[in-house]
């Protein structure tokens, strides 16, 4: 009797490959948000929005055609 071994095609490496970098992406999301640490959640600028200031309005001025 023969014993066939298993055909390693570049093909089940690359999915083995993609399934585990998706695997250990999702154990680390998984990590982090049972924590709720988030960026910049401390700084006060990240989350006051969008501002229109003077340099911003000279360069709106500057972009008119």
């Amino acid at each position: 009797m023969s014993q066939k071994k298993p055909v390693l095609s570049r093909r089940n490496f690359l999915l083995t490959v993609g399934a585990s970098g998706a695997a250990g992406a999702a154990a680390i999301v998984a990590k982090n948000a049972g924590t709720g640490a988030t960026p910049g959640a401390g700084d006060k600028r990240a989350t006051s929005g969008y501002k229109v200031s003077a340099h911003v309005e000279n360069y709106y001025r500057t972009t008119k055609v």
